[in-house]
């Protein structure tokens, strides 16, 4: 399977760890004013962010805050 974690970074809060939103993602899809999560179960999540990276070996998608 090829689906990710996805983690939000929040720079506000100074040398705070990645913080975990959700488990088995397949879907990100870009939306006005942030991103779309659906994961394997057809649960979703829209948050307020950007893509900052992907670790794809890691499955992986490291999430930045829009303010």
């Amino acid at each position: 399977m090829c689906e990710v974690s996805a983690y939000l970074i929040a720079y506000q809060i100074k040398d705070q760890e990645p913080r975990l939103i959700m488990e088995s993602v397949d879907r990100v899809t870009p939306g006005s004013g942030g991103l779309s999560l659906v994961n394997i179960f057809g649960e979703q999540k829209f948050v307020k962010a950007r893509i900052h990276s992907l670790e794809l070996v890691e499955h992986k998608i490291l999430l930045e805050e829009i303010a």
